[in-house]
């Protein structure tokens, strides 16, 4: 486990009685966004494919504040009957549901010339249509409860990324229907925001994009001059759902450092890794592995 998430910059406390339905809340970045609402307060549900890896992570963040209830369903979220069982369960086990982080994420390393339908189509499947079968399945709870939702999008669709064309694509929908849902759903009271994290360190997405021999060029290539920490997104998160920003629907949040400003890729080297695909063996994944 990583460190313990700093709660110094909010008050404690400000979450006490709500419940936040989390997809992806076992993996790296969406477990923190998790902790810190459980930490300010919240109770939790995560949401993930592998059972005894997402009750495992339940479990843990169960432990870090005292009387909170965090449990750990196992559903794909593809399975849009799957998701509405597991919303059911959840309001059977905290009576409502006030939050929703559409987190849930299929990623891999390969170019247009190697990366088959099949393959896009699952990453579209997991990001996008993912995110909609969550919000579709919490609707009534989202309405009800005036709720809010977060959605994890990323950078990048804001530029040409190599190798991440099929992910480009589901994340620019993930914008797409966040904004659209901000305003069909507005009228009813519910929000709805994207948090877009750029390089942030110790996620599986810096370890697959960047070579450790490109990483401290990399990182002098942000203007901040460091990479985000998940802690970092964990914060925008907290400040997202908390009151501070009631006024604000329809947004993105870009957690980069200002990276994606300076128009430098963080990832392979570019045009040789495209030009030496078929030497450096990028190939469409196991679709069985998604």
């Amino acid at each position: 486990m990583t460190a313990a998430y700093s709660t110094s910059v909010f008050q404690p406390g400000i979450f006490d009685n709500k419940v936040v339905f989390c997809t992806g809340g076992a993996g790296t970045i969406c477990r923190r966004q998790v902790e810190a609402l459980v930490i300010l307060g919240a109770n939790a549900v995560i949401v993930g494919r592998k059972k005894e890896v997402t009750e495992k992570a339940a479990a843990e963040i169960q432990q870090l504040r005292k009387g909170c209830k965090v449990i750990g369903l196992s559903v794909d979220v593809r399975d849009y009957k799957a998701m509405q069982e597991a919303v059911a369960r959840s309001v059977e086990e905290f009576g409502k549901i006030d939050y929703v982080i559409c987190g849930a994420a299929g990623n891999f390393l390969a170019d247009f010339r190697h990366l088959s339908s099949n393959a896009f189509k699952s990453v579209v499947d997991i990001d996008l249509l993912g995110s909609y079968n969550t919000v579709k399945a919490a609707q009534d709870q989202l309405i009800q409860n005036k709720g809010i939702v977060v959605f994890v999008s990323a950078t990048l669709h804001y530029y040409g990324v190599p190798f991440q064309s099929h992910v480009g694509a589901a994340k620019a929908g993930i914008d797409a229907l966040s904004n659209a849902l901000a305003v069909e759903l507005g009228p009813f009271g519910v929000r709805f925001n994207c948090i877009a994290p750029g390089p942030i360190d110790g996620t599986e997405g810096i370890s697959r994009l960047l070579p450790k021999r490109m990483k401290e060029r990399a990182r002098k290539s942000v203007p901040l001059q460091r990479f985000g920490t998940i802690d970092d997104v964990a914060n925008a998160t907290v400040f997202l759902f908390s009151p501070a920003s009631s006024f604000i629907t329809g947004a993105t949040i870009v957690v980069d450092g200002a990276a994606w400003h300076t128009g430098q890729q963080i990832s392979l080297p570019y045009p040789e890794s495209i030009l030496e695909s078929d030497e450096l063996g990028f190939a469409t994944p196991n679709k069985s592995k998604l």
